[in-house]
Protein backbone atom coordinates (compact mmCIF):
# COMPACT_ATOMS: atom_id res chain seq x y z
CA UNK A 1 0.00 0.00 0.00
CA UNK A 2 1.38 3.38 -0.97
CA UNK A 3 2.35 5.55 1.99
CA UNK A 4 0.36 8.77 2.19
CA UNK A 5 2.26 11.92 3.11
CA UNK A 6 0.16 13.74 5.69
CA UNK A 7 2.84 16.27 6.59
CA UNK A 8 2.38 20.04 6.52
CA UNK A 9 2.73 21.32 2.96
CA UNK A 10 5.51 23.92 2.77
CA UNK A 11 5.68 25.75 -0.54
CA UNK A 12 9.34 26.58 -0.10
CA UNK A 13 9.85 26.73 -3.87
CA UNK A 14 7.57 29.76 -4.10
CA UNK A 15 9.34 31.35 -1.13
CA UNK A 16 12.74 30.73 -2.71
CA UNK A 17 11.49 32.11 -6.03
CA UNK A 18 10.29 35.23 -4.21
CA UNK A 19 13.70 35.60 -2.57
CA UNK A 20 15.49 35.26 -5.92
CA UNK A 21 13.06 37.70 -7.56
CA UNK A 22 13.54 40.25 -4.78
CA UNK A 23 17.33 39.90 -5.02
CA UNK A 24 17.30 40.31 -8.81
CA UNK A 25 14.94 43.28 -8.48
CA UNK A 26 17.30 44.82 -5.91
CA UNK A 27 20.34 44.38 -8.17
CA UNK A 28 18.48 45.78 -11.19
CA UNK A 29 17.23 48.71 -9.10
CA UNK A 30 20.74 49.50 -7.89
CA UNK A 31 22.17 49.37 -11.42
CA UNK A 32 19.28 51.43 -12.81
CA UNK A 33 19.55 53.99 -10.01
CA UNK A 34 23.29 54.29 -10.59
CA UNK A 35 22.75 54.84 -14.31
CA UNK A 36 20.00 57.41 -13.70
CA UNK A 37 22.16 59.36 -11.25
CA UNK A 38 25.09 59.32 -13.67
CA UNK A 39 22.83 60.74 -16.39
CA UNK A 40 21.43 63.27 -13.96
CA UNK A 41 24.91 64.43 -12.89
CA UNK A 42 26.07 64.66 -16.52
CA UNK A 43 22.95 66.67 -17.34
CA UNK A 44 23.61 68.93 -14.38
CA UNK A 45 27.17 69.40 -15.58
CA UNK A 46 25.87 70.82 -18.86
CA UNK A 47 22.96 72.79 -17.41
CA UNK A 48 24.39 74.37 -14.26
CA UNK A 49 27.10 76.25 -16.15
CA UNK A 50 24.73 79.15 -16.82
CA UNK A 51 24.39 79.72 -13.05
CA UNK A 52 28.17 79.79 -12.67
CA UNK A 53 28.32 82.13 -15.67
CA UNK A 54 25.71 84.51 -14.23
CA UNK A 55 27.37 84.58 -10.83
CA UNK A 56 30.86 85.12 -12.26
CA UNK A 57 29.99 88.06 -14.54
CA UNK A 58 27.87 89.83 -11.93
CA UNK A 59 30.74 92.28 -11.21
CA UNK A 60 31.18 92.96 -14.92
CA UNK A 61 27.43 93.56 -15.35
CA UNK A 62 27.47 95.87 -12.35
CA UNK A 63 30.39 97.76 -13.87
CA UNK A 64 28.78 98.01 -17.29
CA UNK A 65 25.21 98.82 -16.22
CA UNK A 66 25.84 100.94 -13.13
CA UNK A 67 29.39 102.26 -12.86
CA UNK A 68 30.00 103.41 -16.43
CA UNK A 69 26.75 105.47 -16.62
CA UNK A 70 27.89 107.43 -13.53
CA UNK A 71 30.05 109.47 -15.92
CA UNK A 72 26.91 111.05 -17.33
CA UNK A 73 25.95 112.42 -13.91
CA UNK A 74 28.70 115.01 -14.24
CA UNK A 75 27.33 116.28 -17.62
CA UNK A 76 30.83 116.84 -19.01
CA UNK A 77 32.20 118.74 -16.00
CA UNK A 78 34.67 116.08 -14.81
CA UNK A 79 38.05 117.67 -14.14
CA UNK A 80 41.33 115.77 -13.82
CA UNK A 81 41.00 115.34 -10.03
CA UNK A 82 37.48 113.96 -10.22
CA UNK A 83 38.43 111.75 -13.16
CA UNK A 84 41.37 110.41 -11.13
CA UNK A 85 39.11 109.59 -8.17
CA UNK A 86 36.64 107.86 -10.47
CA UNK A 87 39.42 105.87 -12.23
CA UNK A 88 41.01 104.84 -8.92
CA UNK A 89 37.66 103.47 -7.66
CA UNK A 90 36.91 101.60 -10.89
CA UNK A 91 40.34 99.99 -11.33
CA UNK A 92 40.52 98.84 -7.71
CA UNK A 93 36.91 97.66 -7.51
CA UNK A 94 36.91 95.87 -10.86
CA UNK A 95 40.25 94.10 -11.38
CA UNK A 96 39.33 93.14 -14.96
CA UNK A 97 39.62 96.88 -15.91
CA UNK A 98 43.35 96.99 -16.56
CA UNK A 99 43.63 100.51 -17.94
CA UNK A 100 41.50 103.64 -18.36
CA UNK A 101 42.00 106.63 -20.67
CA UNK A 102 40.15 109.84 -19.87
CA UNK A 103 39.41 112.43 -22.60
CA UNK A 104 38.40 115.88 -21.44
CA UNK A 105 36.56 116.99 -24.60
CA UNK A 106 35.06 120.32 -25.77
CA UNK A 107 32.47 120.85 -28.47
CA UNK A 108 33.10 124.31 -30.03
CA UNK A 109 32.74 126.37 -33.16
CA UNK A 110 36.18 127.90 -32.63
CA UNK A 111 38.14 127.55 -35.84
CA UNK A 112 41.68 128.12 -34.54
CA UNK A 113 42.15 124.75 -32.75
CA UNK A 114 45.04 122.76 -34.17
CA UNK A 115 43.91 119.32 -33.02
CA UNK A 116 40.53 117.61 -33.09
CA UNK A 117 37.77 116.41 -35.36
CA UNK A 118 36.00 119.07 -37.44
CA UNK A 119 32.51 118.71 -38.96
CA UNK A 120 31.47 121.82 -40.85
CA UNK A 121 31.63 124.53 -38.19
CA UNK A 122 31.74 122.10 -35.22
CA UNK A 123 35.09 121.04 -33.77
CA UNK A 124 35.37 118.20 -31.24
CA UNK A 125 38.64 118.79 -29.43
CA UNK A 126 40.34 116.73 -26.66
CA UNK A 127 41.71 119.36 -24.27
CA UNK A 128 43.65 116.81 -22.23
CA UNK A 129 44.12 113.07 -22.08
CA UNK A 130 44.98 111.06 -18.95
CA UNK A 131 45.84 107.40 -18.66
CA UNK A 132 45.39 105.33 -15.46
CA UNK A 133 46.63 101.86 -14.42
CA UNK A 134 47.97 100.03 -11.39
CA UNK A 135 51.65 99.12 -11.15
CA UNK A 136 52.83 95.75 -9.70
CA UNK A 137 52.84 97.37 -6.24
CA UNK A 138 49.12 98.12 -6.66
CA UNK A 139 49.74 101.86 -6.86
CA UNK A 140 47.67 104.00 -9.25
CA UNK A 141 49.85 105.38 -12.03
CA UNK A 142 48.60 108.53 -13.77
CA UNK A 143 50.12 109.82 -16.98
CA UNK A 144 49.04 112.79 -19.07
CA UNK A 145 49.53 112.28 -22.76
CA UNK A 146 51.13 114.94 -24.94
CA UNK A 147 50.07 115.81 -28.45
CA UNK A 148 52.43 113.25 -29.92
CA UNK A 149 50.83 110.52 -27.79
CA UNK A 150 47.20 111.41 -28.43
CA UNK A 151 47.13 109.02 -31.36
CA UNK A 152 46.98 106.01 -28.93
CA UNK A 153 43.22 106.33 -28.64
CA UNK A 154 42.64 108.64 -31.56
CA UNK A 155 40.76 106.06 -33.61
CA UNK A 156 38.34 105.43 -30.73
CA UNK A 157 37.96 109.16 -30.26
CA UNK A 158 37.34 109.77 -33.97
CA UNK A 159 34.80 106.91 -34.21
CA UNK A 160 32.89 108.22 -31.22
CA UNK A 161 32.89 111.75 -32.65
CA UNK A 162 31.70 110.46 -36.03
CA UNK A 163 28.81 108.49 -34.45
CA UNK A 164 27.71 111.52 -32.43
CA UNK A 165 27.82 113.89 -35.39
CA UNK A 166 25.89 111.40 -37.53
CA UNK A 167 23.24 111.24 -34.84
CA UNK A 168 22.99 115.04 -34.67
CA UNK A 169 21.33 115.01 -38.09
CA UNK A 170 18.38 113.12 -36.53
CA UNK A 171 18.01 115.31 -33.44
CA UNK A 172 15.10 117.74 -33.13
CA UNK A 173 13.07 119.23 -30.31
CA UNK A 174 10.85 116.14 -30.07
CA UNK A 175 13.73 113.68 -29.86
CA UNK A 176 13.74 111.27 -26.92
CA UNK A 177 16.78 109.08 -26.36
CA UNK A 178 15.93 105.38 -26.21
CA UNK A 179 18.14 102.71 -24.64
CA UNK A 180 18.90 101.37 -28.08
CA UNK A 181 20.03 104.83 -29.30
CA UNK A 182 22.14 105.33 -26.17
CA UNK A 183 24.00 102.06 -26.69
CA UNK A 184 24.37 102.73 -30.40
CA UNK A 185 25.64 106.34 -30.13
CA UNK A 186 27.42 106.75 -26.79
CA UNK A 187 28.93 103.28 -26.39
CA UNK A 188 31.50 101.62 -28.57
CA UNK A 189 32.19 98.04 -27.60
CA UNK A 190 35.04 95.98 -29.01
CA UNK A 191 36.60 92.79 -27.65
CA UNK A 192 38.74 93.92 -24.74
CA UNK A 193 37.59 97.54 -24.89
CA UNK A 194 34.63 99.76 -23.97
CA UNK A 195 34.44 103.40 -25.10
CA UNK A 196 31.86 105.64 -23.44
CA UNK A 197 30.96 109.31 -23.82
CA UNK A 198 28.70 110.98 -21.33
CA UNK A 199 25.13 111.41 -22.56
CA UNK A 200 24.30 115.10 -23.16
CA UNK A 201 20.90 116.64 -22.63
CA UNK A 202 18.69 117.00 -25.72
CA UNK A 203 19.10 120.77 -25.45
CA UNK A 204 22.87 120.39 -25.65
CA UNK A 205 22.56 118.11 -28.67
CA UNK A 206 20.42 120.77 -30.38
CA UNK A 207 23.12 123.38 -29.67
CA UNK A 208 25.80 121.07 -31.11
CA UNK A 209 23.69 120.72 -34.23
CA UNK A 210 23.38 124.52 -34.52
CA UNK A 211 27.12 124.94 -34.05
CA UNK A 212 27.74 122.41 -36.83
CA UNK A 213 25.30 123.92 -39.33
CA UNK A 214 25.52 127.69 -38.75
CA UNK A 215 28.63 129.79 -39.12
CA UNK A 216 27.19 133.06 -37.83
CA UNK A 217 27.05 132.06 -34.14
CA UNK A 218 29.35 133.55 -31.50
CA UNK A 219 32.21 131.38 -30.24
CA UNK A 220 30.81 128.76 -27.84
CA UNK A 221 32.38 125.77 -26.04
CA UNK A 222 30.74 122.86 -24.21
CA UNK A 223 32.55 120.24 -22.09
CA UNK A 224 32.08 116.52 -22.61
CA UNK A 225 33.84 113.50 -21.06
CA UNK A 226 34.90 110.30 -22.74
CA UNK A 227 36.50 107.19 -21.18
CA UNK A 228 38.18 104.20 -22.79
CA UNK A 229 38.20 101.08 -20.59
CA UNK A 230 40.72 98.37 -21.44
CA UNK A 231 39.24 95.04 -20.29
CA UNK A 232 41.12 91.82 -19.48
CA UNK A 233 38.48 89.04 -19.17
CA UNK A 234 40.99 86.65 -17.60
CA UNK A 235 41.01 88.81 -14.49
CA UNK A 236 37.33 88.18 -13.85
CA UNK A 237 36.97 86.20 -10.62
CA UNK A 238 35.18 82.92 -11.29
CA UNK A 239 32.55 82.01 -8.72
CA UNK A 240 32.22 78.24 -8.81
CA UNK A 241 28.75 77.77 -7.31
CA UNK A 242 28.88 74.02 -8.02
CA UNK A 243 32.31 72.80 -6.90
CA UNK A 244 30.87 69.29 -6.75
CA UNK A 245 30.35 69.35 -10.54
CA UNK A 246 33.17 71.46 -11.93
CA UNK A 247 36.70 70.50 -11.05
CA UNK A 248 38.26 73.31 -13.07
CA UNK A 249 36.77 76.51 -14.54
CA UNK A 250 38.86 79.02 -16.41
CA UNK A 251 38.49 81.88 -18.83
CA UNK A 252 40.37 81.11 -22.02
CA UNK A 253 40.55 82.57 -25.53
CA UNK A 254 37.87 81.41 -27.91
CA UNK A 255 40.48 79.84 -30.19
CA UNK A 256 42.47 78.12 -27.45
CA UNK A 257 44.35 75.12 -28.83
CA UNK A 258 44.54 71.87 -26.87
CA UNK A 259 47.46 69.50 -26.56
CA UNK A 260 46.66 66.10 -28.03
CA UNK A 261 45.33 63.41 -25.65
CA UNK A 262 44.64 65.91 -22.85
CA UNK A 263 40.87 66.19 -23.28
CA UNK A 264 39.07 65.85 -19.93
CA UNK A 265 36.31 63.33 -19.21
CA UNK A 266 33.60 66.04 -19.28
CA UNK A 267 33.90 69.46 -20.90
CA UNK A 268 31.55 72.30 -21.74
CA UNK A 269 31.89 76.02 -22.43
CA UNK A 270 30.04 79.32 -22.62
CA UNK A 271 31.08 82.34 -24.70
CA UNK A 272 31.43 85.64 -22.84
CA UNK A 273 29.45 88.66 -24.09
CA UNK A 274 30.36 92.08 -25.47
CA UNK A 275 33.79 93.36 -24.50
CA UNK A 276 34.62 89.86 -23.25
CA UNK A 277 33.67 88.13 -26.48
CA UNK A 278 37.19 87.00 -27.40
CA UNK A 279 37.08 84.69 -24.40
CA UNK A 280 34.92 81.90 -23.07
CA UNK A 281 34.26 80.09 -19.80
CA UNK A 282 35.67 76.59 -20.02
CA UNK A 283 34.34 73.93 -17.61
CA UNK A 284 36.34 70.73 -17.15
CA UNK A 285 35.96 67.70 -14.90
CA UNK A 286 37.94 64.47 -14.70
CA UNK A 287 36.29 61.06 -14.51
CA UNK A 288 37.39 60.44 -10.92
CA UNK A 289 36.08 63.86 -9.83
CA UNK A 290 32.64 63.40 -11.36
CA UNK A 291 32.53 59.85 -9.96
CA UNK A 292 32.76 61.33 -6.44
CA UNK A 293 29.65 63.41 -7.10
CA UNK A 294 27.84 60.41 -8.57
CA UNK A 295 28.76 58.37 -5.48
CA UNK A 296 27.68 61.20 -3.16
CA UNK A 297 24.23 61.39 -4.73
CA UNK A 298 24.01 57.62 -5.11
CA UNK A 299 24.82 56.89 -1.45
CA UNK A 300 21.41 57.87 0.04
CA UNK A 301 19.62 56.14 -2.84
CA UNK A 302 21.49 52.87 -2.34
CA UNK A 303 20.96 53.13 1.42
CA UNK A 304 17.22 53.45 0.80
CA UNK A 305 17.27 50.52 -1.61
CA UNK A 306 19.26 48.40 0.86
CA UNK A 307 16.79 49.23 3.64
CA UNK A 308 13.89 48.33 1.37
CA UNK A 309 15.66 45.10 0.38
CA UNK A 310 16.27 44.24 4.05
CA UNK A 311 12.61 44.92 4.85
CA UNK A 312 11.57 42.56 2.03
CA UNK A 313 14.08 39.96 3.26
CA UNK A 314 12.63 40.35 6.75
CA UNK A 315 9.15 39.77 5.35
CA UNK A 316 10.39 36.65 3.53
CA UNK A 317 12.06 35.47 6.75
CA UNK A 318 8.89 36.08 8.77
CA UNK A 319 6.89 34.13 6.20
CA UNK A 320 9.44 31.31 6.35
CA UNK A 321 9.42 31.34 10.15
CA UNK A 322 5.63 31.32 10.16
CA UNK A 323 5.64 28.35 7.79
CA UNK A 324 8.17 26.57 10.03
CA UNK A 325 6.15 27.31 13.16
CA UNK A 326 2.96 26.14 11.47
CA UNK A 327 4.77 22.99 10.36
CA UNK A 328 5.95 22.31 13.92
CA UNK A 329 2.49 23.10 15.27
CA UNK A 330 0.94 20.75 12.73
CA UNK A 331 3.33 17.99 13.79
CA UNK A 332 2.67 18.66 17.47
CA UNK A 333 -1.07 18.60 16.93
CA UNK A 334 -0.79 15.47 14.82
CA UNK A 335 1.30 13.80 17.54
CA UNK A 336 -1.15 15.04 20.16
CA UNK A 337 -4.09 13.45 18.34
CA UNK A 338 -2.18 10.18 17.86
CA UNK A 339 -1.09 10.04 21.48
CA UNK A 340 -4.47 11.12 22.77
CA UNK A 341 -6.04 8.40 20.64
CA UNK A 342 -3.58 5.94 22.16
CA UNK A 343 -4.43 7.17 25.66
CA UNK A 344 -8.13 6.62 25.01
CA UNK A 345 -7.68 3.40 23.07
CA UNK A 346 -5.95 1.52 25.89
CA UNK A 347 -8.72 1.81 28.52
CA UNK A 348 -11.40 1.42 25.85
CA UNK A 349 -9.76 -1.80 24.66
CA UNK A 350 -9.52 -3.11 28.20
CA UNK A 351 -13.18 -2.24 28.84
CA UNK A 352 -14.22 -3.98 25.61
CA UNK A 353 -12.20 -7.09 26.42
CA UNK A 354 -13.65 -7.23 29.92
CA UNK A 355 -17.17 -6.77 28.53
CA UNK A 356 -16.67 -9.55 25.96
CA UNK A 357 -15.38 -11.87 28.66
CA UNK A 358 -18.37 -11.13 30.86
CA UNK A 359 -20.75 -11.69 27.96
CA UNK A 360 -19.11 -14.92 26.78
CA UNK A 361 -18.95 -16.48 30.22
CA UNK A 362 -22.26 -17.99 31.37
CA UNK A 363 -21.48 -18.44 35.02
CA UNK A 364 -19.12 -15.95 36.73
CA UNK A 365 -17.76 -16.63 40.14
CA UNK A 366 -17.74 -13.96 42.77
CA UNK A 367 -14.00 -13.38 42.35
CA UNK A 368 -14.35 -13.03 38.59
CA UNK A 369 -17.17 -10.54 38.98
CA UNK A 370 -15.07 -8.55 41.44
CA UNK A 371 -12.06 -8.66 39.09
CA UNK A 372 -14.00 -7.46 36.06
CA UNK A 373 -15.79 -4.81 38.12
CA UNK A 374 -12.45 -3.46 39.36
CA UNK A 375 -11.06 -3.46 35.82
CA UNK A 376 -14.05 -1.59 34.44
CA UNK A 377 -13.96 0.86 37.34
CA UNK A 378 -10.22 1.59 36.97
CA UNK A 379 -10.35 2.05 33.21
CA UNK A 380 -13.44 4.27 33.52
CA UNK A 381 -11.53 6.35 36.10
CA UNK A 382 -8.62 6.67 33.65
CA UNK A 383 -10.93 7.94 30.93
CA UNK A 384 -12.67 10.25 33.35
CA UNK A 385 -9.37 11.69 34.67
CA UNK A 386 -8.08 12.26 31.15
CA UNK A 387 -11.29 14.01 30.12
CA UNK A 388 -11.28 16.12 33.30
CA UNK A 389 -7.67 17.14 32.73
CA UNK A 390 -8.38 18.22 29.14
CA UNK A 391 -11.55 20.02 30.19
CA UNK A 392 -9.85 21.83 33.09
CA UNK A 393 -6.89 22.80 30.93
CA UNK A 394 -9.19 24.26 28.26
CA UNK A 395 -11.30 26.14 30.79
CA UNK A 396 -8.26 27.61 32.54
CA UNK A 397 -6.55 28.54 29.29
CA UNK A 398 -9.70 30.26 28.01
CA UNK A 399 -10.32 31.89 31.42
CA UNK A 400 -13.86 30.54 31.44
CA UNK A 401 -13.73 29.59 35.16
CA UNK A 402 -12.69 31.54 38.25
CA UNK A 403 -10.38 30.34 40.98
CA UNK A 404 -12.25 29.36 44.13
CA UNK A 405 -9.70 28.57 46.80
CA UNK A 406 -10.16 26.99 50.20
CA UNK A 407 -7.95 26.46 53.21
CA UNK A 408 -5.76 23.37 52.85
CA UNK A 409 -3.68 21.88 55.61
CA UNK A 410 -0.58 21.02 53.60
CA UNK A 411 0.60 18.44 56.11
CA UNK A 412 -2.63 16.40 56.05
CA UNK A 413 -3.04 16.92 52.28
CA UNK A 414 0.52 15.81 51.49
CA UNK A 415 0.58 12.82 53.83
CA UNK A 416 -2.63 11.44 52.32
CA UNK A 417 -1.44 12.09 48.75
CA UNK A 418 2.01 10.52 49.16
CA UNK A 419 0.60 7.54 51.05
CA UNK A 420 -1.66 6.80 48.06
CA UNK A 421 1.23 7.16 45.59
CA UNK A 422 3.45 4.84 47.59
CA UNK A 423 0.78 2.23 47.04
CA UNK A 424 0.50 3.21 43.36
CA UNK A 425 4.30 3.15 42.82
CA UNK A 426 5.62 0.67 45.39
CA UNK A 427 8.96 0.40 43.54
CA UNK A 428 9.56 4.17 43.84
CA UNK A 429 11.27 5.72 46.89
CA UNK A 430 9.27 8.80 47.90
CA UNK A 431 10.53 11.02 50.71
CA UNK A 432 8.92 14.21 51.91
CA UNK A 433 9.43 16.84 54.60
CA UNK A 434 6.78 19.39 55.59
CA UNK A 435 7.54 22.52 57.64
CA UNK A 436 4.64 24.98 57.47
CA UNK A 437 2.80 26.90 60.19
CA UNK A 438 -0.39 28.01 58.44
CA UNK A 439 -2.82 26.57 55.90
CA UNK A 440 -2.55 27.41 52.18
CA UNK A 441 -5.43 28.76 50.11
CA UNK A 442 -5.77 26.57 47.01
CA UNK A 443 -8.06 24.27 45.04
CA UNK A 444 -7.44 20.74 46.37
CA UNK A 445 -8.52 19.04 43.13
CA UNK A 446 -6.24 21.16 40.93
CA UNK A 447 -3.38 20.97 43.43
CA UNK A 448 -3.72 17.18 43.46
CA UNK A 449 -3.48 17.18 39.66
CA UNK A 450 -0.25 19.21 39.79
CA UNK A 451 1.25 16.96 42.49
CA UNK A 452 0.25 13.87 40.56
CA UNK A 453 1.91 15.14 37.36
CA UNK A 454 5.12 15.79 39.31
CA UNK A 455 5.09 12.26 40.75
CA UNK A 456 4.16 10.64 37.43
CA UNK A 457 6.99 12.46 35.63
CA UNK A 458 9.52 11.48 38.29
CA UNK A 459 8.45 7.86 37.91
CA UNK A 460 8.29 7.89 34.14
CA UNK A 461 11.62 9.62 33.46
CA UNK A 462 13.77 7.62 35.85
CA UNK A 463 15.57 4.32 35.42
CA UNK A 464 13.74 1.40 37.02
CA UNK A 465 16.69 0.89 39.37
CA UNK A 466 16.79 4.49 40.60
CA UNK A 467 13.24 5.80 40.95
CA UNK A 468 13.47 8.40 43.69
CA UNK A 469 11.54 11.55 44.61
CA UNK A 470 12.32 13.98 47.42
CA UNK A 471 9.59 16.57 48.23
CA UNK A 472 10.28 19.55 50.53
CA UNK A 473 7.40 21.78 51.60
CA UNK A 474 8.14 24.92 53.64
CA UNK A 475 7.20 28.55 53.89
CA UNK A 476 9.14 31.82 53.62
CA UNK A 477 8.06 35.35 54.49
CA UNK A 478 6.11 35.63 51.24
CA UNK A 479 5.51 32.17 49.79
CA UNK A 480 4.80 28.52 50.31
CA UNK A 481 7.63 26.65 48.57
CA UNK A 482 7.15 23.07 47.28
CA UNK A 483 10.20 21.30 45.77
CA UNK A 484 9.96 18.07 43.76
CA UNK A 485 13.47 16.69 43.27
CA UNK A 486 14.08 13.43 41.41
CA UNK A 487 17.13 11.47 40.27
CA UNK A 488 15.90 10.88 36.76
CA UNK A 489 17.55 11.27 33.40
CA UNK A 490 17.38 15.10 33.46
CA UNK A 491 16.59 17.62 30.76
CA UNK A 492 19.03 19.29 28.37
CA UNK A 493 19.54 23.03 28.88
CA UNK A 494 18.49 23.66 25.29
CA UNK A 495 15.05 22.18 26.09
CA UNK A 496 14.41 23.79 29.48
CA UNK A 497 12.70 26.81 27.90
CA UNK A 498 10.31 24.55 25.97
CA UNK A 499 9.14 22.01 28.56
CA UNK A 500 6.12 24.15 29.54
CA UNK A 501 4.99 24.68 25.93
CA UNK A 502 1.80 23.07 24.70
CA UNK A 503 2.28 19.70 22.92
CA UNK A 504 6.06 19.81 23.46
CA UNK A 505 7.66 16.49 24.34
CA UNK A 506 11.24 16.04 25.48
CA UNK A 507 13.02 13.71 23.09
CA UNK A 508 14.38 10.66 24.93
CA UNK A 509 13.97 6.93 25.16
CA UNK A 510 11.26 7.25 27.83
CA UNK A 511 8.98 9.42 25.71
CA UNK A 512 8.39 7.54 22.49
CA UNK A 513 4.81 6.56 23.22
CA UNK A 514 1.89 7.67 25.30
CA UNK A 515 2.65 11.35 26.06
CA UNK A 516 0.41 14.05 24.64
CA UNK A 517 2.71 16.89 25.64
CA UNK A 518 0.24 18.60 27.97
CA UNK A 519 1.39 17.46 31.43
CA UNK A 520 3.81 20.27 32.32
CA UNK A 521 1.79 22.80 30.33
CA UNK A 522 -1.21 21.79 32.43
CA UNK A 523 0.86 22.16 35.64
CA UNK A 524 2.01 25.64 34.64
CA UNK A 525 -1.49 26.81 33.68
CA UNK A 526 -3.04 25.39 36.88
CA UNK A 527 -0.28 26.78 39.12
CA UNK A 528 -0.57 30.27 37.64
CA UNK A 529 -4.38 29.98 37.74
CA UNK A 530 -4.09 29.49 41.51
CA UNK A 531 -1.79 32.52 41.79
CA UNK A 532 1.45 30.57 41.94
CA UNK A 533 4.60 30.12 39.89
CA UNK A 534 6.50 27.09 38.65
CA UNK A 535 10.23 26.82 37.85
CA UNK A 536 12.49 24.04 36.67
CA UNK A 537 16.19 23.24 37.06
CA UNK A 538 17.81 20.15 35.60
CA UNK A 539 21.10 18.44 34.84
CA UNK A 540 21.35 15.55 32.44
CA UNK A 541 22.15 12.30 34.24
CA UNK A 542 21.69 13.88 37.68
CA UNK A 543 18.02 14.78 37.96
CA UNK A 544 15.39 17.50 37.80
CA UNK A 545 13.96 19.88 40.39
CA UNK A 546 10.55 21.56 39.99
CA UNK A 547 9.82 24.48 42.31
CA UNK A 548 6.25 25.57 43.06
CA UNK A 549 5.67 28.95 44.71
CA UNK A 550 2.29 29.96 46.12
CA UNK A 551 1.53 33.27 47.88
CA UNK A 552 1.51 33.06 51.68
CA UNK A 553 -1.16 35.69 52.21
CA UNK A 554 -3.65 34.82 49.47
CA UNK A 555 -7.32 35.56 50.10
CA UNK A 556 -10.33 33.26 49.68
CA UNK A 557 -12.49 34.45 46.77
Amino acid sequence: MKKVDIGYKKNLGLLLSSLVFITILFIVSVVFARSMIENFVHSDFNNRKTEVFDESIKPFNDFFNNKIPEISYYQGYLDSRQATNYANEVIRRYPFVEEMIFYDVIFTNQDSLSFGVKFNNLTIHPKSVYKYHLNPQNKLIISQEGSEQKSQGINDFNNMALKLVSYLDEVNESTRLTDDQIYKVFYTIHPGKIVYMNIPRISDLLVYKELMLRDSLPILAYDQDMFIFEINPQKIYITNTFPNLYENIEIVPIVKSRVADTRPYLETELALPGALSNYKLLFETSESYIAKEVNRQFAPVVVGLVLLYLVLLLIVYLIFRNISINGKLFKLQYDFINNLTHEFKTPVSVIKIAGNNIRSTENLSGDEKSLYANILDQEADKLNNLMNKLLSFTQIENKSIKFKGELIDLKDFSEGFFAANKLKYPEMNIEYAIDVEKPMISDPVLLTSVFQNMVDNAYKYSDASNRFLKVDIYQTKKNFVILFKDKGIGIKKSELNNVFKKFYRVKNQFNKQGSIGLGLTFCKEVTEFMGGEIKVESEVGVGTTFTLLFPLNAKIT
